[in-house]
C-alpha cells in the first residue's frame, strides 16, 4: 500500500459486487491469476466495509452501485480507516460517482468491460502502490476538467505552498495520469526519485493516493 511497494507475497483481494454472476466471474478471474488470492466476497457496501475490517485485504475491488451502502461511501470508510487500497470497477465513466470515488480515496478506477488480463494487471499495479485509471478514462477525465464549466476548487490552492518546485512538477504529471516511469522520463530523473517525490507530496497534501493527487492537480489547474 505504499510507494515503496510490497513484499513478494500473494495480493489478497476482497471482491465487492452486488450481482452474483458478475462477482463470480471476478472471483474466477482473480483466483486463477498467479500471486493473487481472493480473501473474501461482499454483496453490498456495508458487508464490504465489515469484511475489510475483519480480513484486512491488500485491496478491495469495489463496485460503485451497491445496496445498503454505495461504493463511494464504502470506499470513503475503507480508505479513511486505512483498511486497504480500493480499486473501483463500474459501468459508469465520467459522472459524479467516479469523481466521488476518486475524491474518497480510490487508488484506481476501471470500467467493467475491461479485459481479464487488464483487470489482473490493474490489481497488481495498485498493489505496488501506483494508482491506476484506465488510459481512455484518464483522457476523458482530463478533458472533462478542460472543456467543462469552470469548477470552484474544492481545495484551497494555498495547500500547494508546502510543495517544492520539483514536487509541483511531479504533481502536474500525476494530474495527466502519468506513471512513475513516464514521469521519470519527462523530468529526467530516476524512477526511485519520482517515488520519493510522490510519497513526500502525498504526505504534505495529506492525501492517501496518487489518484487523489491527480484529481487535486486537475481541480487546481496545476
Amino acid at each position: 500500500m505504499t510507494e515503496s511497494g510490497r513484499v513478494d507475497r500473494a495480493i489478497r483481494v476482497l471482491v465487492a459486487e452486488d450481482q452474483s454472476a458478475v462477482r463470480a466471474g471476478l472471483v474466477l478471474i482473480l483466483g486463477s491469476a498467479p500471486g493473487i488470492e481472493v480473501a473474501g466476497e461482499a454483496s453490498d457496501g456495508e458487508q464490504a466495509v465489515a469484511l475489510a475490517r475483519e480480513l484486512r485485504p491488500d485491496l478491495v475491488l469495489m463496485d460503485i452501485q451497491m445496496p445498503r451502502l454505495d461504493g463511494v461511501s464504502a470506499t470513503r470508510q475503507v480508505v479513511s480507516e486505512g483498511l486497504a487500497d480500493v480499486l473501483v470497477l463500474t459501468t459508469f465513466d465520467l459522472d459524479e460517482y467516479v469523481f466521488g470515488a476518486l475524491r474518497a480515496g480510490a487508488a484506481g478506477f476501471l470500467l467493467k468491460d475491461t479485459e481479464a488480463k487488464d483487470l489482473i494487471d490493474a490489481v497488481r499495479t495498485v498493489a505496488r502502490g501506483e494508482g491506476l485509471i484506465a488510459p481512455a478514462v484518464t483522457r476523458r477525465l482530463i478533458a472533462e476538467f478542460a472543456a467543462g464549466p469552470v469548477r470552484e476548487p474544492r481545495a484551497d490552492p494555498a495547500v500547494l505552498d508546502a510543495l517544492t518546485r520539483r514536487e509541483r512538477e511531479v504533481l502536474s504529471c500525476l494530474g495527466e495520469g502519468l506513471s512513475n516511469a513516464d514521469i521519470a522520463a519527462r523530468l529526467d530523473m530516476a524512477e526511485a526519485t519520482v517515488k520519493t517525490h510522490v510519497s513526500r507530496l502525498l504526505g504534505k497534501l495529506e492525501l492517501r493516493s496518487r489518484v487523489q493527487a491527480a484529481v487535486l492537480a486537475q481541480e487546481l489547474g496545476v
